[in-house]
């Protein structure tokens, strides 16, 4: 298997992830995403401007990537505003962190095991 068939296979952006967000035991919303690649990142960092923080490009990379089940967005981009003013910061950094770590739930040695083959 060719090194770039086997980056796509173990980590492309076929993968799907999900959080549950709770209370209690009570799920009030199940988030799902695709791993964020260079070119979405680019592209949230466009639409963040040049003197973005860190908390818009987050803000931007949740309202982006975001999804249902089905994979329909579920923030738009008006949304922002009121996901800054009226959620709590918290919540959203722990949604946010999920999405950046996803990749990192795949053991590196797993794939170079499979290369070696």
């Amino acid at each position: 298997m060719e090194a770039i068939e086997l980056l796509k296979n173990k980590f492309g952006v076929q993968q799907k992830y999900l959080y549950e967000l709770k209370d209690g035991n009570e799920t009030i919303l199940e988030i799902y995403w695709h791993p964020l690649t260079i070119a979405e990142r680019e592209s949230i960092i466009a639409k963040s401007g040049d003197s973005a923080s860190s908390e818009d490009f987050a803000l931007n990379l949740l309202i982006t990537k975001a999804l249902d089940k089905d994979d329909k967005r579920l923030f738009q981009d008006g949304h922002k505003a009121s996901l800054r003013r009226e959620v709590n910061a918290a919540t959203l950094q722990d949604i946010q962190l999920a999405m950046l770590n996803s990749g990192n739930e795949y053991k590196l040695e797993e794939a170079k095991a499979t290369l070696k083959s």
